[in-house]
């Protein structure tokens, strides 16, 4: 029998938070069962300005996101959560079909999604990995600090730094940067780093690596000598500038 997973807490043992956000009530009670069977402390909403104001005030550790809602969307909702300085990592509900929408998610700065009908233990398990992967739970670590050049990324921490400036990024954008840095001087082709950084494919629809890929050299590189690099037809990778 498989060993069970370890259960998630804060430092101080106290819950994982989490706001389910779908108008559809039945399936919202079901993805809070599952999530409180987890030891989880869960709040819900079914509109989209509920969702805000629960996000801003109960400061979840993650969020599940309808995108079809009866006011705002949720591609609203999370632009206005990240417009308020809030970086939860947020996983999207998403139509079967509707890979534009997926792809608007995502750009705009959703972390992951699970497409309609879904099974409970996809979601649990894709929750489970944004919130290792965000700053608001600490991993264990045997070295936890890398670095490429005067690029530092502490895996504990979730700090970033280049020389003396600290760097704020999105839990995708974390996970990308600290493959790119495991990997220093190789390259990565983008099916290695959706594989590795989403977990799944896009169908052809790569392009997301190249936007994330964008956001990273806006924050990484910025006025400074490049470290990210593409390799024309092969894929990136990051290197100290020579």
């Amino acid at each position: 029998m498989p060993e069970s997973p370890q259960p998630l807490q804060h430092a101080d043992g106290s819950p994982v938070r989490a706001v389910v956000v779908d108008d559809e009530s039945t399936l919202a009670d079901l993805v809070t069962m599952a999530l409180r069977y987890e030891g989880w402390d869960v709040r819900s909403a079914a509109d989209g300005a509920s969702a805000i104001k629960l996000i801003r005030e109960f400061d979840p550790d993650v969020v599940v996101l309808d995108i079809m809602l009866p006011d705002l969307d949720g591609i609203e909702v999370l632009r206005r959560t990240r417009a308020n300085g809030n970086d939860v990592p947020i996983l999207f509900l998403t139509a079967k079909d509707a890979l534009d929408e997926r792809i608007a998610g995502l750009t705009a700065g959703g972390d992951d999604y699970v497409t309609k009908p879904f099974s409970l233990e996809e979601v649990i398990a894709r929750l489970r990995g944004l919130i290792r992967r965000s700053a608001r739970l600490i991993p264990s670590a045997a070295d936890p600090i890398l670095r490429v050049g005067d690029l530092m990324l502490n895996e504990l921490s979730y700090e970033v730094r280049r020389g003396d400036r600290a760097i704020e990024l999105t839990a995708t954008e974390f996970e990308l940067l600290r493959f790119l840095m495991r990997n220093p001087r190789t390259v990565m082709s983008k099916a290695q780093i959706l594989d590795r950084v989403w977990n799944y494919d896009f169908g052809g629809r790569a392009s997301i690596v190249e936007i994330y890929i964008s956001y990273l050299r806006k924050k990484i590189d910025a006025g400074e000598e490049p470290m990210i690099h593409t390799v024309r037809g092969v894929g990136y990778m990051i290197k100290a500038p020579e």
